[in-house]
């Protein structure tokens, strides 16, 4: 029976594949190791190979192509209702081969090389600050338990270590200065490390047209313009603005039933980095509507709703937008240019 689709279990080692004809009577059931996967999906005729979205996905999606095959990604938490029995590989794969067929099932574009690199040297740059928030918290609190203390943000810091390294030995005993001085040295590694990722990204973002349109967007920078762009391979995907917005946990999260229309708080799915990029972004718009009135929209809305909360609705607002210029590929306008 000639093969139609192919469910691909991924792994670290072993891979599950499940193959079914056009009919869906099922072909064959294998589990290959990983060096033999290629090689025998290449005696396959090409057919629809379907695989979760997980790690390593978008490397075998390219690789699996490039023998002909038409590999799809599915969100794992929309195949998650596909399993009958209990969980192991063999079901996993068979699962999978039944969501990929579905006409209704959403597929995630898959990412070139490329676009995985820049998304690489962002995740490098969020682990690198996350570990300079844990560095400058422990530096405070050591210090704090001497009686040295400085105002809070992050430039404050180099002058509280810098009275922390010169004070005497009655205020700070050396054992603590010496770990000080230690910190320091690791703060500021961290600092040009930092430093020398914004300067690699914003050198992709000068020579990328996508990521310099949506820059045009308020609340949108280089940080969260080159992420958009690159996470974003196809803006088809998603049939509206608001899909998208819905795609990344922006929407309310519902518990409608019987006509009546009970909206939560927003759902939280999909991509938390992009999520705070845009939450970030638009609390820069409105903090900025509150005393320029550069937002009339977002000021309108302070009048009678709290801050945070409007905060989130401008995230919401600008990741329609975003998808707006994704898809019509012009750069951002006002109302009043529009």
């Amino acid at each position: 029976m000639e093969i139609a689709t192919i469910g691909l279990d991924l792994a670290k080692s072993v891979f599950q594949l499940h193959a079914v004809n056009a009919d869906g009577a099922v072909v064959w059931r294998k589990k290959l190791r990983r060096s033999a996967l290629l090689q025998e999906l290449a005696k396959v005729p090409p057919c629809l190979i379907g695989m979760e979205a997980c790690a390593t996905a978008h490397y075998w999606a390219r690789e699996i192509s490039a023998l002909g095959h038409q590999v799809r990604l599915m969100p794992p938490a929309y195949v998650k209702a596909y399993p009958r029995r209990q969980k192991n590989d063999a079901a996993d794969a068979e699962a999978i081969c039944e969501a990929v067929r579905r006409p209704t099932m959403r597929f995630v574009a898959v990412k070139s090389a490329e676009r995985q690199a820049i998304l690489v040297l962002h995740r490098t740059r969020e682990l690198l600050v996350r570990q300079r928030t844990m560095l400058i918290n422990a530096i405070r609190a050591h210090c704090a338990e001497f009686g040295l203390i400085a105002a809070q943000g992050v430039g404050h810091v180099g002058d509280l270590l810098k009275r922390a390294i010169q004070a005497g030995p009655a205020a700070l005993p050396d054992l603590a200065r010496a770990a000080m001085a230690l910190m320091a040295e690791q703060l500021e590694s961290l600092e040009k490390q930092i430093q020398t990722l914004n300067r690699r990204l914003l050198t992709w973002h000068k020579q990328d047209e996508t990521s310099q349109r949506l820059a045009t967007i308020p609340g949108v920078g280089v940080i969260s313009a080159t992420a958009l762009a690159a996470s974003v391979a196809d803006p088809g995907h998603f049939r509206s603005g608001r899909e998208f917005s819905a795609s990344l946990g922006l929407v309310p999260r519902q518990n409608s039933s019987g006509g009546k229309d009970r909206l939560g708080r927003i759902s939280k799915m999909g991509d938390r980095y992009l999520r705070k990029l845009l939450v970030v972004g638009a609390t820069s718009v409105v903090r900025r509507a509150r005393t320029a009135n550069s937002a009339p929209w977002a000021s309108r809305l302070l009048e009678r709703k709290p801050t945070r909360l409007v905060t989130v609705a401008m995230a919401n607002k600008t990741a329609r937008i975003v998808w707006a210029v994704l898809a019509r590929g012009e750069a951002y306008r006002t109302a009043a240019a529009a």
